[in-house]
């Protein structure tokens, strides 16, 4: 409740002071025992608000407050409340405001509490209340007071109570909505002719009535009055077997076509000599249930008998205790066996129920055969004939082996000529050639259910029916070896939970009428691109190990509709990115289990972020816009490059390198061997052509003995290429005299003559190389491509050639000192070096 609602129950003068609740037991003023009962209202009322018994929906329209051993309906619940689940607490009472305000309730469950009363008007709110459960409750008497409002009540059950009369009032014949009633408990010992008159007009479709362990009575004509489809027995007869007959006999002309008994005789076996199934032929029904209860071979065969003259087509006997009779009733042997359509034998701990008789005669009429946790493991040779009606047969959960089940001594051979479905599945199997030997003769089978078994492990070669179409082998031991052994003429395929690792693809190759394949829960590691299947339609590969999946995965398999590949460690990468797309552009395959269960494992950023969530940036999966800006940074690179290269001349350099690799090599082919021939080459421009010949040839080429000089004017041979001529006379001469001039900057050719000598000085010493500067020049300001000779201005002694004719004689002198004795030449003359510094 509100704080602003609870300060209206509080006394109108208010202290000056706020109250102190205390936990101890000192005595304390009237004032203050006022204010210490407030205290107590206020902390259960603050408890109460901390502790929320009832999970609510979102929606405010289902409330769940099981089993929270609450002992009274919860306050404060939402009035909107369609649905409330109350059962399993200790509730004793309900009361006419319990539930007064919530007007919109539909389903209301009471069970398992120990209510004993109900207030007359506990439901007067709840007019659209449909379903209502009152069972296993303490209940005296049947609330009828309190049911008079719920005109559109469709479900009670309040079965399990402590009454002791199952009769009804005339509220219930307002009732009209009313379709399925359960009354009674351990405390019903009569039912009377007149308990269920009022239910005259009502259509039921199920009606269930409980008593206590042995019913005492049963007055004729109660059940005339039910008009149900469906009636379910809870009424041991151990002391009133004369009963069932007046039972069925009331049933006549009744629209029922269920009939079920639950522990019919539940302490003893019954030994009378009256057919306590007299009358069963009488009746409309369709299906019998018998459910717990001893059973006898005498009962079963009086059960049968009356069976075989009814209109049943449907027999259930489920968990019923059978035994031997000592003795038989000869009156009805050799009867024939029932028609049914279906014989269920389920949870039966003795087998000997299935040849009570000592033959398997009462299967022979049977179409659909159940034989399921009846703890068999034996079948005869005979068993197998006796059953030539069968047209399914299910015997799953038992404990059959594959020497027990196929025995080579029997002929199987046309025994089984309807049989369309075989369930095997739950039992103790390990060879698939044996399950294949047993049904490969069965004209007709199409189904084949083999699950829960421990088949595949085996290396075997199976041969099987060629009518089989649909196989389950989900949780066995497959190994990729085991296709070898699987029938080819499959259209469904469950290979689920089997620890397979490896696909075999000639299988699917072989398979061609394959179109629907559960590989679910195993632990194959990768899908093979060739993967070829070309009438797959249904395809299940989730749970498995497998990270990578892309648009060449499947495409072998055209027919594909439905996929399932979730629970996989996906690596979140663009095949990922690609295959989701095109299968959202394309709308198939449908991806049964998007987006829950699909969640990336790689890479380690993404770990458990999902799938669906993996948006890649915009070029990491744009194939073409990546291309694009690859193209685009490509061509602008280029262009930087090429620019970069035209400021820095690298045009120059890289056709200077060409040249002299041209030069060399040519000269390795012809084979020529590098001869000193001059004591220097001289590199100048025709600008400085006058001054070369006339001062510098004239005063070294006439001394004595004179120095061999080289100039391209006089030395180089005639009709070879200049390059061939540069690089030639370079490597034959001991030294590379430069003319320096600012001429000399503005050639070319002269710029590779430098470009040469430079190459040649790496390997022959930077000594070979003699500056001559005839006039001066500024080394900054020299054209990028001859950054050499910038940096031989900077590093390297050079000679400057003087415009004082005093100072010119010390320039020769300098200028022979480097050039060295200019006595003969040698091939290995170019190799000494002077030792001579010059200045500048």
């Amino acid at each position: 409740m509100p704080l602003p609602a609870l300060s209206l129950l509080l006394p109108p003068a208010p202290p000056p002071q706020p109250p102190h609740c205390h936990a101890g037991g000192h005595a304390t003023p009237p004032a203050a025992g006022t204010w210490g009962v407030w205290c107590l209202v206020l902390l259960a009322l603050a408890g109460d608000a901390a502790w929320q018994p009832c999970r609510i929906a979102a929606n405010n329209q289902t409330g769940l407050c099981k089993g929270q051993d609450l002992v009274r309906v919860p306050r404060g619940l939402p009035s909107s409340l369609h649905s409330l689940d109350l059962s399993y607490n200790k509730l004793q009472e309900i009361t006419a405001g319990d539930f007064a305000s919530m007007t919109q309730l539909r389903h209301l469950d009471l069970g398992y509490n120990n209510i004993s009363h109900i207030e007359p008007n506990a439901f007067l709110s709840n007019l659209l209340l449909e379903h209502l459960r009152l069972f296993n409750n303490s209940l005296n008497h049947i609330p009828a007071l309190a049911l008079q409002p719920l005109v559109n009540l469709r479900w009670l059950d309040m079965s399990n109570n402590l009454y002791h009369s199952a009769a009804l009032d005339g509220v219930f014949g307002r009732l009209q909505q009313l379709r399925e009633l359960s009354l009674g408990g351990p405390l019903l010992r009569d039912i009377s002719q007149g308990d269920f008159a009022i239910l005259k007009d009502t259509v039921l479709q199920k009606f269930a009535i409980k008593s206590a362990s042995s019913l005492r009575r049963y007055e004729a004509g109660a059940f005339s009055w039910l008009n149900t489809t469906e009636l379910w027995c809870d009424l041991a007869l151990d002391e009133s077997a004369e009963a069932l007959p007046v039972m069925l006999r009331d049933l006549r002309g009744k629209p029922l076509n269920y009939l079920r008994f639950r522990n019919l005789f539940e302490f003893t076996y019954y030994t009378g000599d009256a057919d306590p199934f007299a009358g069963l032929a009488e009746l409309q029904i369709t299906k019998l249930v018998f459910y717990r209860g001893k059973f006898n071979e005498n009962l079963l065969r009086l059960a049968l008998l009356n069976v075989q003259r009814s209109h049943v087509r449907d027999l259930a006997l489920v968990a019923i205790d059978f035994a031997r009779s000592p003795w038989q009733n000869s009156s009805s042997m050799g009867a024939p066996a029932p028609r049914l359509d279906r014989l269920l034998l389920q949870d039966i701990s003795n087998p000997d129920i299935l040849r009570f008789d000592w033959t398997f005669t009462w299967f022979s009429g049977v179409a659909a055969l159940s034989i399921i946790n009846v703890n068999f493991n034996y079948v005869p040779c005979d068993a197998w004939g006796e059953m030539r009606n069968v047209e399914a047969l299910d015997i799953s959960g038992n404990r059959l082996e594959d020497s027990y089940i196929y025995n080579q001594r029997c002929h199987y051979e046309g025994v089984m000529p309807k049989l369309e479905s075989f369930v095997l599945a739950t039992n103790q199997l390990l060879s698939l050639a044996v399950v294949a030997a047993l049904t490969r003769t069965w004209p007709r089978l199409t189904h084949l259910d083999a699950s829960h078994n421990g088949l595949g492990s085996l290396q075997e070669t199976c041969q099987w029916s060629p009518t089989l179409r649909w196989l389950a082998l989900h949780h066995n031991r497959v190994t990729a070896g085991t296709f070898g052994c699987l029938p080819t003429t499959l259209e469904y395929l469950d290979l689920s939970y089997s620890q397979l690792d490896r696909l075999d693809m000639d299988y699917f190759t072989r398979s061609p009428w394959l179109q629907e394949l559960r590989l679910s829960g195993n632990k194959i590691k990768f899908i093979p691109s060739e993967w070829r299947c070309p009438r797959l339609e249904v395809l299940a590969i989730d749970g498995n190990s497998f990270g990578v999946i892309n648009h060449g995965s499947f495409v072998n398999m055209p027919q594909l509709i439905s996929l399932a590949a979730g629970n996989n460690p996906y690596h979140c990468t663009c095949d990922l990115y690609f295959f989701l797309e095109e299968t959202r552009r394309r709308g198939r395959p449908t991806l049964t289990d998007w987006p829950h269960n699909w969640t990336c494992y790689h890479p380690e950023p993404l770990l458990d972020t999902a799938v669906a969530a993996y948006a890649p940036r915009p070029l990491e999966c744009n194939v073409p816009a990546l291309v694009a800006v690859a193209v685009a940074s490509t061509a602008v690179a280029v262009a930087a490059c090429a620019i970069l290269c035209w400021k820095l001349d690298a045009g120059w350099y890289l056709r200077a390198t060409y040249q002299l690799v041209r030069a060399k090599y040519g000269r390795r082919q012809t084979g020529a061997t590098r001869r000193c021939s001059y004591h220097a080459f001289i590199s100048y421009s025709c600008a400085d052509a006058g001054w070369v010949r006339r001062e510098l040839l004239h005063r070294l080429e006439s001394t004595t003995p004179p120095y061999r000089l080289c100039i391209h004017e006089r030395d180089f041979t005639p009709g070879r290429w200049i390059i061939d001529n540069i690089v030639e006379n370079i490597e034959r001469s001991a030294k590379v005299i430069f003319v320096l001039s600012r001429s000399f900057v503005d050639s070319e050719w002269c710029n590779y003559e430098l470009y040469f000598a430079h190459q040649r000085a790496v390997g022959l010493g930077s000594e070979d190389v003699i500056l001559v500067v005839k006039e001066p020049i500024d080394a900054q300001g020299l054209p990028r491509r001859f950054a050499r000779l910038r940096k031989m201005l900077g590093t390297k002694t050079y000679l400057e050639w003087p415009h004082e004719p005093g100072r010119r004689p010390f320039f020769w002198l300098q200028l022979r000192s480097l050039l060295g004795n200019p006595g003969g030449l040698s091939p290995a003359a170019s190799e000494e070096e002077t030792a001579v510094d010059a200045t500048t």
